[in-house]
């Protein structure tokens, strides 16, 4: 590299970093709620200067001075509604006044009488002076400025233009809002466009917002257009460019949408004499429509007038595209609950228990947030956070959603599917690599790839057998000079209340539960030998320590209360005589499983380290987790964590083996593997687990797998997320020196939470907060209801929640902002308050 281009390098550089530019949203409303009553449409570019406005003008004139004849008084008072949120080279360059202006010129020219208006709501200050306006400066820099002309006709039609925030400098959005002093949030910009687009009830309405430059421009924060308005998810026209190199530019812009999970409705841009459309309608296999305007007159002077009455028939093709697409849209939404509910047949889910009207509709998700179609009589979408991480898989924040969705496309259209025995390709390559280095560091050599948690345990499970088997192969007469086989029967040592799967092999590895029943599982034998484990929670503000009643009363005087939750987790605690009361009753719960005449021995450890998820979100003592690893480690009993849950930051480390101190021999991982993106999961193993299946023969091979093995889109997804979450510049959260998840949940509401009356007990952990709530006997457990109402209320407030009987949760994302902890924690405690007085 020569001294020039290096010093022009560092020097754009610099550049970069003082400007923060910013290519994902960072920034979503809390809340939002959409009016579905009329179509919405943002109208897309895939360049600047290719005639957005133009479009915008031509569907308000057909929208507006094309109402039928025929049609009732009523019919004739149209609305529609333009709205320009962010304009740059204001006031020389206006496009809420250009579509006001040409409408107003249009109605005269068809003789329809038209209400018009247009108003700028807020600029920096050099506009406002600009427009001799003696104004208060905001601290983001912006004035209110408050402009508004309009011409009134009553009864007639009604054309609302409204330019939500203008910079004098014709230059990019972040670059006019940097140079003017005048900054805006994505979440400012939004709220002003959801607040501005509410037109009432009535319903000949239309609703246009026009972007600025093209599709991937930067917004005055620096976020790209296209993920600024991406939590709104409106669906889109895109304007393409009919010049030479259209093609390409348009189908770019496309795919940029598409990719961030955007409808586009249709195509439309100015004849250039080059036949774009067809190449483009081939593109788009005829899925999209593709419509093309008439040339645009060059003349400076001519008012287009006369062109916008040529082009009246590819406008009016064009609004009722977006009409049918709209229609077509909430018809189907409308539709969606009935229809589920005669085709799904749920998880988890008493269909009985599910009456129409509680079934969510999706229609898109944003980050950590759904969009949920709310149908009324005024319908509409709105946000609400999902709370159960999509059944504690999701980690990404909008700006990580769409890095994830970009590599999943590249990986998918490089490598598609291949199989994985005895082949090598690079996701899979990096993705060992990066879990060898992480969650693995240490202790494991291998990575075993599958598609899901259950399977991973299944796989750990006959890892931990065939080792447990070769180390002590005298049992089962496996050695060399032993006259013949011996049958002998393997379990597994666990605690009551995990949960490993709902495979039948992982099943056999837990404590009967209402999982486990006849009518769930008639095989179920339960085939292992399972303790209750001591527990730790928090309430009235302390944390205590709970021992079952199994524990002698010498364990009991050491049952006491934590000053702190970082009390529970610390080592010296290995020392004391609460450790000693736990070796002491895990060796005389494994003396029944020891020596050579026994014909049932425990073959492998199996835990949920520190949370039991399914099992009520229960915290284990991590001493007592830790005695059972050293106490089995002892015996040659292979040690097996399940962090399928836990595991990549759920409880605030990227493997609580760093929470428990201690290594396993195998480790099994799902989930946030991925982000929650694609399913994948992975059990790690050490050397000498490895090795026990070494041999010549191939029947000494461990004989599992799927088709899907190590599938290229999950292993690239996970390599993504892996480095995401850990990486303190993508994920905020990270303490680099500690390596750990700084603390999200506010200690102060915790407490105040932990103390209320209708509380059993808390627990609270990396991204995860949970609460008990008191009961009678009668109405505990998972098949209790008793939780309905509260969550009912808490979706109003929006934030949905699945309960786990009469545990409820809150669960975010490794790199959600304690903000927004905050604000979750506070709806609950105000709703619980509610929800007892009820």
């Amino acid at each position: 590299m020569s001294p020039v281009t290096a010093t022009l390098l560092r020097h754009r550089l610099r550049h970069l970093r003082h400007h923060h530019i910013r290519l994902n949203s960072t920034a979503v409303p809390s809340h939002f709620n959409l009016p579905l009553n009329h179509p919405t449409y943002l109208i897309w570019s895939a360049n600047t200067s290719l005639g957005k406005t133009l479009v915008s003008t031509g569907i308000a004139s057909s929208f507006l001075l094309h109402q039928p004849s025929s049609s009732p008084p009523a019919a004739h008072s149209a609305k529609l509604l333009y709205l320009k949120p962010i304009q740059t080279g204001f006031p020389s360059d206006s496009d809420s006044r250009f579509v006001f202006s040409k409408l107003d010129s249009l109605s005269l020219r068809r003789r329809i009488p038209l209400s018009v208006s247009n108003s700028v709501l807020r600029s920096s200050l050099p506009v406002a002076e600009s427009m001799r306006r003696n104004i208060k400066v905001s601290e983001s820099g912006m004035c209110d400025l408050n402009f508004r002309e309009e011409k009134t006709v009553t009864g007639a039609p009604e054309l609302l233009c409204k330019t939500l925030y203008a910079w004098e400098a014709a230059i990019s959005p972040h670059l006019a809002a940097e140079r003017e002093h005048a900054t805006v949030e994505d979440s400012v910009v939004l709220k002003m466009v959801e607040q501005e687009m509410e037109c009432g009830s009535k319903a000949n309405v239309l609703c246009l917002v026009e972007t600025a430059g093209g599709v991937a421009s930067p917004g005055p924060s620096g976020t790209l257009q296209c993920d600024l308005y991406r939590p709104f998810r409106l669906p889109g026209i895109l304007v393409g460019d009919g010049r030479l190199g259209g093609i390409s530019g348009t189908i770019a812009a496309y795919e940029s949408l598409k990719l961030r999970g955007y409808d586009v409705a249709a195509v439309v841009f100015e004849d250039h004499g080059l036949v774009n459309e067809v190449p483009l309608t081939s593109y788009l296999r005829n899925k999209v429509p593709v419509l093309v305007l008439p040339p645009v007159p060059k003349d400076p002077s001519d008012d287009l007038i006369e062109w916008f009455v040529e082009s009246d028939g590819v406008f009016k093709a064009l609004k009722e595209v977006m009409v049918s697409v709209y229609l077509e849209r909430v018809e189907r939404l409308n539709g969606m609950a009935k229809q589920a509910g005669e085709v799904f047949w749920w998880p988890f889910t008493q269909h009985k228990l599910v009456p129409e009207d509680n079934v969510t509709i999706i229609d898109s998700r944003c980050g950590e947030n759904f969009s949920v179609f709310k149908a009324s009589d005024n319908n509409s979408i709105t946000q609400q956070f999902d709370a159960c991480a999509s059944w504690w898989t999701q980690g990404p924040d909008p700006a990580f959603q769409a890095e994830l969705a970009r590599e999943m496309g590249y990986t998918a259209a490089r490598f598609g599917h291949v199989m994985f025995p005895e082949n090598v390709y690079e996701p899979a390559l990096k993705c060992a690599e990066l879990l060898l280095d992480g969650v693995g560091k240490g202790w494991a050599s291998r990575v075993y790839f599958s598609d899901n948690g259950s399977t991973a345990i299944e796989i750990g499970l006959k890892m931990a057998f065939r080792k447990f088997c070769v180390d002590h192969e005298t049992l089962f007469g496996l050695s060399e000079d032993a006259e013949e086989k011996k049958h002998v029967d393997v379990k597994v040592l666990a605690l009551r209340g995990s949960y490993h799967g709902d495979t039948l092999g992982a099943m056999e590895a837990q404590a009967p539960s209402p999982y486990t029943g006849f009518l769930q599982q008639p095989w179920y034998t339960g085939r292992g030998l399972f303790l209750e484990p001591p527990t730790v929670f928090l309430s009235n503000g302390t944390w205590n320590l709970s021992l079952p009643e199994s524990f002698s009363q010498t364990a009991s005087e050491e049952c006491g209360t934590f000053t702190t939750r970082d009390e529970i987790f610390d080592k010296s605690r290995d020392t004391s005589v609460l450790a000693t009361v736990y070796s002491t009753y895990v060796s005389e719960q494994l003396q029944e499983y020891s020596g050579i005449s026994q014909s049932a021995h425990v073959g492998a450890l199996i835990i949920e380290p520190v949370i039991h998820g399914a099992g009520g979100m229960h915290m284990v003592d991590p001493l007592f987790q830790r005695v059972l690893v050293n106490e089995c480690r002892n015996r040659k009993i292979p040690v097996i964590f399940d962090e399928v849950f836990t595991g990549f930051w759920r409880l605030g480390v990227e493997t609580t083996a760093d929470l428990l101190g201690c290594k396993p021999d195998i480790a099994c991982f799902a989930k946030l593997l991925t982000g929650g993106m694609i399913p994948l999961a992975v059990t790690l193993a050490t050397d000498a687990v490895f090795d026990s299946f070494s041999g010549d023969s191939k029947l000494k091979a461990l004989l599992h797998g799927h088709s899907y093995s190590a599938h290229a889109m999950g292993c690239a997804t996970a390599t993504k997320a892996i480095e995401w979450f850990k990486d303190p510049e993508t994920n905020h959260n990270i303490d680099s020196q500690r390596g750990t998840l700084r603390e999200l949940w506010d200690e102060e509401l915790v407490q105040h939470i932990s103390c209320h009356c209708a509380v059993e007990r808390v627990v609270v952990l990396g991204t995860l907060f949970a609460l008990e709530l008191k009961v009678d006997a009668s109405n505990s457990g998972y098949a209790s209801l008793y939780a309905k109402s509260l969550l009912e209320m808490l979706r109003e407030d929006g934030i949905f929640m699945r309960p786990l009987g009469n545990v409820v949760y809150l669960m975010c994302g490794p790199c959600t902002s304690p903000e927004i902890c905050r604000r979750l924690l506070t709806k609950l405690h105000k709703r619980l308050g509610e929800f007892n007085r009820a």
